[in-house]
C-alpha cells in the first residue's frame, strides 16, 4: 500500500498547478467577458492576460498560505511549511507505513 500513498502524494503535489491553471483560465474567462467592451482589440487581449495572470498568482498565494497554516495538509501532502516536497520524510525507511 506503500505505492497508493505514494501516488495519493504525487497527484496532492499536482493539485497545486492544476489549481493554478483552472484559477488563471477562469480569470482569462472573466477578463476575456471585460474586454468585450474595449475597442482596441490588443488592450483586451491585455486586460484578459492580466485577469489570468492575477488569478493564477492569488491562487497560488492562497494555497501556499493554506499549506502554511494546515499542518493536517502538510503532513498528509509530505510537504514543508514553504510548500517543497519533504523528501526526508520519504526517504526514511521508519517513518513509512509498516503493512506492505
Amino acid at each position: 500500500m506503500r505505492w497508493l500513498r505514494l501516488v495519493f502524494r504525487i497527484f496532492g503535489w499536482l493539485l497545486t498547478p492544476f489549481l493554478a491553471w483552472a484559477a488563471s483560465f477562469f480569470g482569462a474567462v472573466g477578463g476575456a467577458l471585460i474586454a468585450m467592451r474595449i475597442r482596441d482589440p490588443v488592450d483586451g487581449l491585455a486586460v484578459t492576460a492580466l485577469c489570468g495572470a492575477a488569478t493564477g498568482f492569488a491562487a497560488i498565494i492562497g494555497w501556499l498560505h493554506y499549506l502554511r497554516q494546515s499542518p493536517e495538509v502538510r503532513e498528509v501532502l509530505a510537504v514543508t511549511e514553504d510548500g517543497t516536497p519533504d523528501t526526508v520524510a520519504l526517504a526514511l525507511p521508519g517513518t513509512g507505513s509498516t503493512a506492505e
